[in-house]
């Protein structure tokens, strides 16, 4: 085997669904307000004892039984999320758990918007290097918990739920390689800190490196994997704002794309915005089996991650 490729995909989001007008009863805001800034009209919000490894269990169990492999299967289990509560056992230990897999190697990933991205790739090498056959990844995340809700600027952006998938190994790599990175001295500009946790976030600083440094970069993602920005079937970027969705994608040359727009009704769901978008995608057939798809993570630390995959 030569690389990997992932298989199947699974989403899960909370029952309760939180409006725009909704929230205009919790804070000084509106629809219009938020709409014309951000794009998000619903979200999703778990109940207080729904769990971040309960919704990653609930999305990985969606990807594992389309992917027809048993539970015995699994040798890998990477969970992206940077709101769980406990550190020991981890995330990803509690949905193996769930799931009733034997033995699987057992990690979570904390690059908070990036994650899946991240945990994606990490996955693919270790398929490439031997060290794992079938990989779960996940990314989940409880926003709600850490999210202010007096505050008007960050409370209408966040949403609750997680995205799966199953990677295997392939004769041929459908799975390309990634390009990521961090910029150090931005750190600071997204946040989850204190006691309790709290997020928060210096918006038009990450607005401003996404708007001038991404395009580029996804290019190069792009030209890593032999594909020409043009002939790309579907572009789901972090579904952060819609208002920084749209122009990107127009910017990396992505003219022929589907482009996930889940945070229309899903809001900022960070780890998991990726997976959830595109589970969504191949849900409904937006995109053709096989067909290349760039993914593409950014946010906290300020870190980013990329690649081309083909459409399960």
């Amino acid at each position: 085997m030569t690389g990997s490729r992932v298989l199947a995909l699974g989403h899960y989001q909370p029952s309760e669904v939180l409006t725009n007008d909704d929230l205009a009863k919790i804070v000084d805001t509106d629809d219009a307000w938020i709409s014309s800034r951000v794009g998000i009209r619903t979200r999703h919000v778990a109940a207080p004892d729904e769990t971040v490894d309960a919704m990653a269990a609930a999305a990985a169990a969606k990807a594992l039984a389309a992917s027809g492999l048993a539970a015995q299967d699994i040798d890998l289990v990477l969970v992206a999320t940077c709101t769980a509560v406990d550190r020991s056992p981890n995330t990803a230990a509690r949905v193996a758990a769930r799931l009733g897999l034997p033995a699987p190697a057992a990690m979570d990933i904390n690059v908070v918007c990036a994650g899946f991205t991240h945990a994606l790739a990490t996955a693919d090498h270790a398929i490439r290097a031997g060290s794992a056959v079938n990989a779960l990844v996940v990314g989940a995340e409880k926003f709600t918990d850490v999210v202010d809700w007096t505050d008007r600027s960050t409370c209408v952006l966040v949403g609750d739920g997680a995205g799966a998938a199953v990677v295997t190994a392939a004769a041929e790599p459908e799975i390309g390689p990634v390009l990521w990175g961090s910029v150090p001295e931005m750190g600071n500009a997204v946040r989850i800190e204190g006691s309790p946790a709290r997020f928060s976030q210096e918006g038009q600083a990450v607005y401003r490196w996404a708007t001038t440094r991404l395009p580029a970069i996804a290019r190069q993602v792009c030209e890593r994997s032999g594909i020409r920005p043009e002939d790309l079937a579907g572009v789901v970027l972090h579904q952060a704002n819609l208002r920084l969705i749209e122009p990107l994608a127009e910017r990396i040359g992505a003219v022929n794309a589907v482009i996930a727009r889940d945070v229309v009704e899903s809001g900022n769901t960070s780890a998991a915005s990726v997976p959830l978008a595109l589970s969504k995608l191949v849900e409904r057939r937006e995109i053709p089996s096989g067909a290349p798809v760039l993914l593409f993570g950014f946010g906290g630390n300020l870190s980013y991650a990329g690649q081309v995959v083909r459409c399960p």
